[in-house]
């Protein structure tokens, strides 16, 4: 198969990944223990992320009162530059989650009567307003997700006014004034209980708990399509959270299960779905291992564990991760019969410094020295071309396939069609934007009108090159 010839080609030409494990220094740690403890874990932490603001790096970390904003640019003089206080705050408060886009921050609470806040960041560190503070949209929601190339924002495991929902879907071409665009499960897809998700051009890979893994796609909020789905994987536990690769098609996947691996999932074909291998911390002691949060950037995946803290795996080979560094945020002794999770809850990699985030549920915010040098674009994993590339598959197709567009002019945009043998359009795909790297990976769905035969895919780009590919349709 294609994508069996695309892993080797691959691991053949991927760096070596046999450097030693090392530990990060610590550069900044926060904590305060007069914030109240929830009753649930007994942890006052939860969530983190980052953005920069005018040059200047920020650190954000949630806590059972509300959201802490600090100033990360000189770790030796970090400080809290803003704190804004949730709407439902205490000891019943266990879960935040937050996402920034354009200038502000989105954030929401699972407990309580909560709401949806948006934080203005862009006038730190002078100050942090809010200027968005209502339940009419999110009463609560146990996770955001904002696909920023489509301007959309998704709250995951969601109360609103009327109902629960998997999933709601909202346009923020107003960024202050998010419009509903649809909740699922509806009249037209069943989606089950989402707790995460990774969400790229409207293509969404959804973390459904018991349920496994599900593929939609959202390009029509009024009736999105699913694409595939995945249970019944090796070391199957909660399927809890994942980040795709920033490339190629590969999902780096964690379930909340004690002893369960982080897995690599072949994504390429949606209704076939596979664990490609599985991984995880090596532990010295073979103590509990419990991944959380799993984010790739570059050719690096940065994970936090309970109890295990922060594991940077090197993914030059994407289906082999090997471990280069960690720092262990939660060095008390672990008892195997606590019956709730302890120590690092997320990680954020992407500050321009390459210094590292993490939470700590019991601990607080973290900030670490990362891998040297940071990376922030994908390794090229193909030699040097002098032509462009369109790749497809699986080959031959049927319905959705896979395609890799690459040309060595760097960023721009591409029109693909579908032709037959005789120079007649079949189907027209669109335009798409080729990456930094002058890559584009996605998936295309072939109308269901297109006989079996043969015919060429052809990439028109902006810089006037052309190049077409031999497409076979199956019956």
């Amino acid at each position: 198969m294609k994508q069996l010839l695309l892993s080797t080609l691959i691991a053949l030409l991927a760096l070596p990944a046999f450097a030693q494990v090392e530990e990060a220094d610590l550069l900044f740690h926060w904590e305060d223990n007069s914030l109240p403890e929830n009753n649930w874990l007994h942890s006052r932490y939860n969530e983190v992320w980052g953005f920069v603001q005018d040059g200047r790096e920020y650190a954000v970390i949630d806590s059972t009162n509300g959201t802490h904003i600090f100033d990360v640019t000189d770790t030796e003089n970090a400080y809290e530059a803003a704190y804004i206080p949730g709407k439902y705050q205490g000891s019943g408060l266990v879960h935040r989650d937050f996402h920034d886009y354009n200038g502000y921050l989105y954030a929401v609470a699972d407990e309580g009567a909560s709401s949806l806040q948006i934080i203005d960041i862009s006038q730190l560190p002078d100050a942090a307003p809010v200027v968005y503070d209502s339940d009419q949209l999110i009463v609560r929601a146990h996770n955001i997700f904002i696909d920023s190339s489509e301007a959309k924002l998704y709250a995951l495991g969601v109360t609103t006014p009327l109902a629960l929902f998997s999933v709601c879907v909202y346009s923020l071409d107003d960024p202050v004034n998010p419009i509903p665009l649809g909740c699922y499960p509806n009249a037209s897809v069943s989606i089950p209980y989402v707790h995460d998700a990774f969400i790229r051009h409207d293509t969404a890979w959804l973390n459904c708990g018991n349920y496994g893994l599900y593929m939609v796609d959202f390009s029509t909020p009024e009736s999105p399509v699913i694409l595939g789905t995945m249970d019944g994987y090796p070391q199957e536990g909660y399927n809890h959270s994942g980040w795709m690769h920033e490339t190629l098609p590969y999902y780096y996947m964690a379930d909340e299960t004690l002893g369960s691996d982080l897995k690599v999932v072949d994504v390429s074909n949606p209704q076939d779905m596979q664990v490609v291998n599985t991984f995880n911390s090596e532990p010295a002691d073979g103590g509990p291992v419990i991944p959380h949060n799993p984010i790739v950037r570059g050719h690096y995946l940065y994970v936090s564990y309970y109890y295990e803290g922060l594991q940077v795996y090197d993914i030059s080979d994407p289906v082999n991760p090997q471990r280069v560094l960690y720092y262990d945020t939660y060095p008390d002794d672990v008892n195997v019969n606590q019956l709730f999770f302890q120590g690092a809850w997320g990680v954020y990699p992407f500050l321009p410094s390459g210094h590292i985030l993490v939470s700590d549920l019991n601990n607080g915010l973290f900030v670490t020295s990362g891998v040297e040098p940071p990376v922030s674009a994908p390794l090229t994993l193909l030699p040097d071309i002098t032509e462009p590339i369109v790749e497809a598959g699986p080959n031959p197709v049927q319905g959705e396939f896979f395609v890799h567009i690459r040309n060595k002019q760097g960023r721009q945009r591409v029109s693909l069609n579908l032709f037959n043998m005789q120079g007649q359009l079949i189907q027209p795909f669109g335009k798409f934007e080729l990456n930094a790297n002058g890559e584009h990976y996605g998936f295309l769905q072939l109308s269901p009108n297109v006989p079996a035969g043969t015919y060429l895919l052809q990439a028109v780009f902006d810089n006037g090159e052309v190049h077409a590919e031999k497409l076979i349709v199956g019956k």
